[in-house]
């Protein structure tokens, strides 16, 4: 490994969040989650990941003429700092070649937002070397970097530490290419890492880039900035749809927390994209017109700075404080805004809550609860002083801390109006199953997708917004399945001639797959195996106990069918079709071709060749590469609709058989296109006979 580079020893990488860590370790460095763990059903993996390139400009030339320990005395410093970059946001540094450097975000486990991740990453490695260069004006480095997303083969056991590769595809010898062709000290990024991120990332227009290999010139846009605070989307320009219950029941809770003075605790749960920010933001100014404060904070899914990082928001907010601000300022001012607060100086309250969001002096105290209690003073004196509604946003990410804090202000606050409105991802009740139980105020408000008329609704906004022909539509709302932002990313998809109805854009694909990655193990391969069945499953065809889809069902997931279809068989169903459809294409052809074998010997033995049944046994058969005995199953399929007299079914089942059945199988497929052409016979007589009769006779009286 080049000189500089981080030492190769043998390390094991982390099954929750990815992090390589010493091989005799327990648990996470990172994470803290336990590292002995069975390793993955699945040696490797089809997923969206987002490949990030960066290399020194010149540096190979300008070693030449150094001392090879002036050599390393640059690189080790700028390595680090890469290194620290990438990690900070959640990438993996795959590998070093030469003087670049290779890192993969959304592998192995994908957090749903890993483009957006990659690009942050990618401008902090930027800071880091001008920070570099700061520090001694004759270094002048200098850096090309590259950052694209795609579908690629990820390898879930390598061991990037020894040199083996994550990821394998398109994707990462796109990304190396456009690194060579990025500006100096630029950054430039792929079509699809432009499409997931231009809500938060600021972007210039870019000549495309000519690339080896590729028939066409690669789209690329050079990233500037990140204006915003990490994950956080702009808001839209469509009126909220089909929450008027739950803006209802939110304004109820308000009105009895500032007539009756009785502070309570709100959480919004709902997976990502269903609304929780939309509602927030429209009840926000519900409660604003009626005279009220309303003061938002919200946990980061990375670079939090302080334990209680959403709190701390609302603290500067409150005081005036900028993250910029010294420390002395910093302090200076929230001295100030407490002693107006709580109406008279009072330089503990003051000092426990800097202490609590990270601006504190030296100094501290002997226990927690003091800290919490001058932060319980703090909020009572805001509600005091008017109304106030604080709003913490994704605490499902919070540190544990901060939520031990929120549950000491909801349970300990009191006689004033208060409201403490939080939003959270059902995430939230694995790592905090208690959550809420035994506080004296607490409510939660479940949001579910969208019904199919407030679903088209939502949609025929968002074509009007966009200024697209309204098509579709129903289309469009089956697809997103009742979730706002999923249908709102396919319609700006297919306005932009990117996607069919039918097909998940990037941004899609990544959330649901980020909810997939964070099951436990048993659970997230029971959910990958039952995926190739479709819709509906049997345990009997599955490996997976009773408890591991009695867990999925609980987490939404799965839901029990009432009535099976196969006695003696438990009949599930995937919740959205959209969670079966990422976990399918997770899966790789080899496991795909696997799964549907093991899935049609299960259905011949528990059912046989029933009429109904056939067409799926001959889907799963041809799926799993058997095309002869797909075929038959086909032609018996097609025989029972011929019977049926539903004779356009029974030719397309024909012609599916004939697709499959090999050609050395002459005399199967003389006779199955001796069907077909009867069947297709008695369709088109079929349809001149309803022609026939629906159309008026020549000789009528017209007037009759």
């Amino acid at each position: 490994m080049l000189a500089g580079a981080p030492y190769a020893s043998t390390m094991q990488p982390c099954p929750s969040c990815g992090r390589e860590n010493p091989a005799d370790a327990s648990f996470c460095n990172a994470c803290g989650a336990p590292l002995s763990v069975a390793a993955p059903a699945l040696a490797e993996e089809r997923k969206i990941v987002t490949v990030l390139f960066v290399d020194l400009v010149g540096f190979t030339a300008r070693s030449e003429r150094l001392d090879p320990e002036d050599v390393r005395a640059i690189q080790t410093p700028y390595f680090a700092g890469v290194r620290d970059a990438i990690e900070s946001f959640g990438g993996t540094v795959e590998k070093y070649i030469g003087d670049a450097v290779m890192a993969v975000f959304g592998a192995p486990v994908a957090h749903g937002d890993d483009p957006e991740r990659a690009v942050r990453a990618a401008l902090a490695v930027l800071e880091s070397v001008q920070q570099l260069n700061a520090g001694e004006s004759e270094l002048d480095l200098q850096v090309r970097i590259a950052v694209n997303t795609g579908e690629a083969l990820v390898s879930l056991a390598a061991k990037t530490a020894q040199g083996e590769g994550i990821v394998a595809g398109d994707v990462v010898n796109t990304a190396a290419r456009l690194q060579s062709a990025a500006p100096v000290n630029g950054i430039l990024v792929g079509e699809e890492t432009y499409r997931a991120t231009r809500s938060a990332i600021e972007y210039q227009d870019a000549e495309s880039v000519v690339a080896k290999g590729k028939e066409a010139p690669v789209r690329v846009w050079r990233a500037v900035a990140a204006p915003g605070a990490p994950g956080e989307r702009a808001a839209g320009h469509v009126p909220m749809v089909g929450r008027a219950s739950e803006l209802d029941a939110l304004r109820g809770i308000w009105e009895r927390v500032v007539s009756e003075r009785r502070p309570q605790i709100v959480t919004l749960f709902g997976p990502a994209g269903i609304g929780k920010s939309r509602l927030t933001a429209e009840f926000s100014d519900l409660v604003r017109q009626e005279g009220a404060r309303v003061i938002r904070g919200r946990s980061l899914p990375y670079g939090e700075v302080t334990p209680y990082g959403s709190f701390a928001a609302q603290v500067k907010q409150i005081a005036g404080m900028f993250d910029t601000d010294p420390t002395d300022i910093a302090c200076a001012k929230l001295n100030r805004a407490t002693e107006a607060l709580l109406d008279g100086h009072d330089p503990d309250v003051a000092a426990h809550v800097a202490i609590l969001i990270g601006v504190g002096e030296a100094g501290g105290v002997s226990d927690r609860q003091t800290l919490f209690f001058s932060a319980r003073r703090f909020v009572e004196a805001l509600a005091q002083e008017q109304p106030t509604m604080l709003v913490f946003e994704d605490i499902h990410v919070a540190a544990s801390s901060m939520l031990d804090l929120l549950e000491t202000l909801a349970s300990r606050v009191r006689d004033v109006p208060l409201l403490l409105l939080t939003q959270a991802r059902p995430e939230l009740l694995s790592e905090r199953p208690a959550w809420g139980g035994g506080l004296p105020a607490y409510s939660a408000v479940q949001l579910e997708p969208l019904d199919q008329d407030d679903a088209q609704e939502l949609a025929r906004r968002l074509f009007d917004v966009s200024g697209s022909e309204a098509r579709r539509i129903d289309e469009l709302a089956d697809t997103a399945e009742g979730n706002p932002l999923f249908l709102e990313e396919l319609v700006v998809s297919l306005a932009e001639g990117r996607a069919e109805p039918d097909e998940l854009p990037t941004s899609v694909r990544s959330i649901v797959a980020a909810r997939i990655d964070a099951l436990p193990g048993p659970e997230r391969d029971a959910l990958l195996d039952a995926a190739a069945f479709g819709k509906v499953f049997w345990s009997g065809g599955l490996q997976a106990s009773a408890a591991t889809l009695d867990a999925l069902e609980g987490r939404d997931l799965i839901r029990r069918d009432p009535v099976s279809r196969i006695g003696g068989h438990q009949q599930f169903a995937f919740k959205h079709q959209l969670i079966r459809e990422v976990a399918y294409a997770t899966l790789p052809r080899a496991r795909r071709r696997e799964r549907h074998e093991s899935i049609a010997l299960f259905l011949e033995e528990a059912v046989g060749n029933v009429g109904d049944v056939a067409p799926a046994l001959g889907h799963h058969w041809r799926e799993a590469g058997y095309g002869e005995r797909a075929g038959r199953h086909f032609v018996a399929a097609g025989d029972q609709a011929n019977r049926g007299w539903a004779k356009d079914e029974a030719v397309r089942l024909y012609q599916q058989a004939l697709a499959v059945i090999p050609p050395e199988e002459r005399d199967l497929r003389h006779e199955v296109m001796k069907r077909q052409v009867l069947a297709t016979q008695a369709m088109l007589h079929l349809r001149e006979m309803f022609v026939q009769r629906d159309s008026p006779r020549r000789d009528a009286d017209p007037a009759t």
